[in-house]
C-alpha cells in the first residue's frame, strides 16, 4: 500500500535498483544488502537478494525497505559468493509480493534469478507468444518475461543467450542474472537505464549506480554502453557487445531527479550536474530576490548553482524529514489533506520579509509545489519566484518511470502562465531542454539523451494506448481480457498477508 497524499501523488516516482556481486571471500549477501540499501532511493517498495553458494540459488524477497526486509537472521540464510539484489518501484505490475525481485526460475543448466530496472514496451506481444507455447507465468510484472526467456535460452551459452533475448525484448532496461556460477548484467541497445561495473578487493560487481560501490570498497571500471553485457564468474570479467548499439539515450531525469547525487554517469558526478543546471537557470530566468532557497532534497545543487550564477545569496528556507519513508501504517484524512507539511517544514526566520527564488527539480501535477510556495507565503516570504531544473513535462514515460498520465500533466494541459497562477506564483521558470542537456553534457550533444517525457520523441515506438498499468486489469471470475486487441491473463492484484517471501 501507498500513501495518497499530495506529496506522494506528485513526485515523479522512483525506477528502480539493481546489483550483483562476486566476493572469493563469500558473504555475497552481505555485501549485497549495503549496496541495495545505497541505492534504496531507487525503489521503496520492495527489496529481494538470490544468492549462489555452487550449488543452489537461495533467495530472500520481501515487501518495505531493504532495512525491513533483512536482518543479520535471515542473511545468515543466504549463503555463497554471488548475489544480485533489487529494490522495487512498480512500472509494470502491481506492488504486490508475487512482483518483487529478483524472480526466480529454472533453466537447462540450473537454477537461476534475474532482477531488472526499466520497462519493456512489448510485454502483451510476449505474454501472448508465453502463453501460446504453454508457459504459466506467476506474476504480473515484465521482468518474469526476461527471466522466463533468458532461462529458456541459456542452453545457447550466456553471451548467445543474452543476445537472442535483446532481440526478443524492446523496451528500457538493465538486467542482472544470476546462475549457480556467474552473474551477466546487460543493458538496453539505447542505454535508457544505467549500468556500471567496479571491481572489488576480492572480486567484482555491477550496480545501477556508483554510489552502490563506497560502502563494500568497490572502485568504478566501466560504465556499460548501451547493448553490452558484463560477465562475472570466478574467473574474473568480460564485456561482450550482446546487442547492436542504437544510439544512446540515457534517461535526463536520472541527472535531473533519481540518481544520487554522488553517482558519476556519463563521466560526471551528478551533482555537478545539477548544480551546472542551477547555474543555466540563472542565465535563462534571471530574477531580482533577497535569497535563494531550495526544496530539499534534489534542489539543493541546482539552488547553489543558481546563487553562485546570479550572486543572490543561498539559505536554507526549509527543513525535510529524513525519517519518512514508505510505511505500512496510512494516514488518516487529516493528516493526507497536511501533504507538504509532513515532509517538510519552514526556517520562518531565514524567509519572512525577503522576496526568495524558490528552486525544485520538477514540476508534475503542481499540487506539491503549490503547497510549498503556499507555506513560503505562511512563513513571511513577500515574492515567491519559482526555478525548475526539468524542462515542463508534457508527456508520459514509458520507459520505465512512472510520472502521471498526459491528461495528469501540468505542463501538457496549461500554458506557463496559467501554472504560474495555479501554484500562486510571482513568477515561473523552467530550463529548457538544451539548458538541461549542456548542464550534463559539455559538447551539448542532444542525441545522447532520452528527453520523451519534455520533447514527446521518443526513441524507442511506443504502442498506442499503452499505459503503465494495462496489465494489472483484474476480476475475480479469472477470465480474460483484451489488451491491444491481444489476450493477456489475469491476475489477484491483492497482496499476499505475509510482509515477505523466502525461497530456497
Amino acid at each position: 500500500m501507498q500513501h495518497q497524499d499530495s506529496w506522494h501523488s506528485d513526485r515523479i516516482k522512483e525506477e528502480c535498483g539493481v546489483t550483483g556481486i562476486y566476493t572469493r571471500a563469500g558473504g555475497a549477501a552481505r555485501l549485497s544488502f549495503f549496496s541495495l540499501f545505497a541505492l534504496q532511493h531507487r525503489g521503496q517498495e520492495s527489496a529481494g537478494l538470490a544468492v549462489s553458494d555452487g550449488d543452489k540459488v537461495h533467495m530472500h524477497r520481501g515487501m518495505g525497505l531493504v532495512s525491513q526486509v533483512f536482518n543479520e537472521e535471515i542473511l545468515e540464510t543466504l549463503p555463497g559468493d554471488l548475489a544480485i539484489g533489487h529494490n522495487r518501484y512498480s512500472t509494470t505490475g502491481a506492488s504486490a509480493i508475487r512482483n518483487a525481485q529478483p524472480i526466480y526460475c529454472t533453466s537447462s543448466i540450473g537454477d537461476i534469478a534475474v532482477a531488472h530496472n526499466g520497462n519493456l514496451i512489448n510485454t502483451a506481444e510476449l505474454r501472448e507468444e508465453m502463453l501460446a507455447a504453454g508457459e504459466h507465468l506467476e506474476t504480473t510484472a515484465d521482468s518474469e518475461l526476461i527471466a522466463r526467456l533468458i532461462s529458456n535460452s541459456l542452453h545457447l551459452g550466456v553471451e548467445n543467450a543474452v543476445s537472442h533475448v535483446m532481440k526478443k525484448i524492446k523496451g528500457a532496461y538493465s538486467v542482472v542474472v544470476l546462475t549457480k556460477n556467474m552473474i551477466v548484467g546487460f543493458r538496453d541497445p539505447w542505454g535508457i537505464r544505467p549500468m556500471t561495473v567496479g571491481k572489488l578487493e576480492d572480486g567484482w560487481m555491477v550496480a545501477s549506480e556508483t554510489c552502490a560501490f563506497g560502502p563494500i570498497g568497490g572502485k568504478v571500471v566501466h560504465e556499460l554502453k548501451p547493448g553490452e553485457a558484463a560477465i562475472i564468474d570466478r574467473d574474473g570479467m568480460r564485456l561482450a557487445q550482446a546487442s547492436k548499439t542504437e544510439r544512446p539515450a540515457m534517461c535526463m531525469f536520472e541527472f535531473i531527479y533519481f540518481a544520487r547525487p554522488d553517482s558519476v554517469m556519463y563521466n560526471t558526478t551528478l551533482y555537478g550536474a545539477r548544480e551546472r543546471m542551477g547555474v543555466e537557470l540563472a542565465a535563462e530566468h534571471p530574477v531580482n530576490a533577497d535569497v535563494v532557497v531550495p526544496v530539499p532534497d534534489s534542489g539543493i545543487p541546482a539552488a547553489l548553482g543558481y546563487s553562485k550564477a546570479s550572486g543572490i545569496p543561498y539559505t536554507e528556507g526549509m527543513t525535510k524529514s529524513r525519517y519518512i519513508h514508505r510505511t505500512f501504517i496510512q494516514p488518516d484524512q487529516r493528516m493526507r489533506e497536511r501533504g507538504v507539511q509532513m515532509k517538510l517544514s519552514p526556517i520562518a526566520e531565514h524567509v519572512e520579509g525577503k522576496s526568495i527564488v524558490l528552486v525544485d527539480d520538477s514540476i508534475v501535477r503542481g499540487t506539491t509545489t503549490t503547497q510549498i510556495v503556499k507555506m513560503m507565503r505562511e512563513a513571511g516570504a513577500t515574492e515567491v519566484h519559482v526555478r525548475i531544473t526539468a524542462p515542463p513535462i508534457k508527456y508520459p514515460c514509458f520507459y520505465g518511470i512512472d510520472m502521471a498520465s498526459k491528461g495528469e500533466l501540468a505542463a501538457a494541459v496549461m500554458t506557463v502562465d496559467q501554472i504560474r497562477d495555479h501554484l500562486g506564483a510571482d513568477t515561473l521558470g523552467y530550463l529548457s531542454i538544451d539548458g538541461a542537456v549542456k548542464a550534463v553534457e559539455r559538447d551539448f550533444t542532444r542525441n545522447k539523451f532520452c528527453l520523451a517525457c519534455f520533447s514527446g520523441d521518443y526513441p524507442i515506438p511506443v504502442p498506442k494506448n499503452m499505459t503503465k498499468m494495462a496489465f494489472e486489469e483484474t476480476a475475480k471470475s479469472g477470465e480474460m481480457t483484451s489488451f491491444q486487441k491481444g489476450q493477456i491473463p489475469l491476475f489477484d492484484a491483492e497482496e499476499t498477508e505475509d510482509s515477505s517471501v523466502t525461497e530456497e
